[in-house]
């Protein structure tokens, strides 16, 4: 029998990247047991997104940058000084994290000895690399690798979330409101790219695609958005033109509400961004638009997953906004593409549900 531990876990600071800890998490918690205390450290607006999952006893909020001095560092320091964790594991890769968990005085600190934190941390995981470069890994392997550092089992990378009975209702309260379709007969739609503008697909691609998906395949759209994706999503909504195309601007702000609509809808159309792996976590298909980013690092291989793009030299530059300025990695991606690939999924529903 495990001996029961106090647990500390600085949880990744993006959306997806949250999601693909989730195997890692739900690793901790199997090999720990539920004797032990396991407390994540995250981001004030990413709370949320673990809710109705039982991997973690405590969430903390923690953001350096907050106006209130409780979420900030010196606060974080004295509250893990206070609880004296027998362990903490870095799933995010900053100095400032080694520095904290190091400050706060656990016993065992466990992450990769990047950044210059190695001597801040008593177990050291390196980067697997190609000749004298890191050799491209998905997130899953790279936050799986730290579990096993500390004991865990091999484990499945099925990226996994699930909804609250609350998070329910407000889907079931968003669908009455928008008169959203109630026969499965919806997709959704992120437009969001918070990493930085190369990500973006037109607004207009993505209102050409709206039109084809209400008036070729009779299914409702609904754009879903974060705070500062409201204009973006209301601007699709007003290219679109159809009674039959929906956004979440103008609906109850948060997390739960993109994550409760996602899981009840049938399929997903995402730049390459959070809510793409939120849809995969709940076993939906997702058409991911790739342009800057490496298809290696975001991979979710346990999902139905396509990726669409344009065939470039430059394709995966991994940069935030075009180095070349001229973005063709998106804008020349047609709606057309996309469409067909919505087809293929729709079809392959249907021959699933037949058989």
């Amino acid at each position: 029998m495990n001996r029961p531990m106090s647990i500390g876990i600085f949880l990744p600071n993006w959306l997806g990247d949250l999601v693909m800890a989730t195997p890692a998490l739900r690793a901790l918690r199997r090999r720990f047991g539920r004797q032990s205390r396991l407390v994540g450290i995250v981001r004030p607006h990413l709370i949320e997104l673990l809710a109705g999952t039982d991997w973690l006893d405590e969430q903390w909020p923690f953001d350096p940058r907050a106006k209130d001095p409780e979420l900030r560092r010196s606060a974080l320091v004295r509250r893990l000084r206070r609880h004296r964790f027998d362990l903490v594991v870095l799933l995010t890769n900053s100095l400032d994290t080694g520095l904290l968990a190091w400050l706060g005085g656990a016993k065992r600190r466990v992450g990769y000895a990047g950044y210059g934190r190695g001597p801040l941390l008593t177990t050291r995981l390196y980067p697997r690399r190609a000749g004298s470069r890191v050799a491209p890994s998905p997130m899953v392997e790279s936050y799986l690798r730290l579990a096993e550092a500390v004991g865990c089992l091999r484990q499945s990378r099925r990226l996994e979330l699930a909804t609250t009975e609350s998070e329910r209702q407000l889907a079931n309260e968003i669908w009455s409101r928008l008169g959203l379709r109630t026969d499965g007969r919806v997709i959704t739609f992120n437009s969001s790219g918070a990493y930085g503008a190369a990500k973006l697909w037109p607004a207009e691609r993505f209102a050409e695609l709206a039109r084809r998906v209400v008036d070729e395949l009779d299914h409702d759209v609904l754009v879903v958005c974060g705070p500062h994706e409201r204009e973006t999503a209301r601007e699709i909504v007003r290219r679109a033109g159809r009674a039959r195309a929906f956004s979440l601007a103008d609906q109850p702000p948060g997390l739960a509400a993109s994550k409760s609509c996602i899981r009840r809808s049938r399929l997903l159309v995402s730049t390459d961004s959070g809510p793409r792996h939120v849809a995969a976590a709940f076993g939906k298909p997702v058409i991911t638009l790739l342009g800057p980013t490496l298809r290696t690092w975001i991979e979710n291989p346990t999902v139905r997953e396509v990726f669409v793009s344009v065939e470039l030299d430059c394709l995966g530059c991994a940069k935030r906004t075009c180095p070349l300025g001229h973005h063709r990695c998106m804008r020349d991606l047609s709606a057309e593409s996309v469409y067909a690939e919505v087809v293929k999924l729709l079809e392959e529903d249907e021959s699933l549900a037949a058989a």
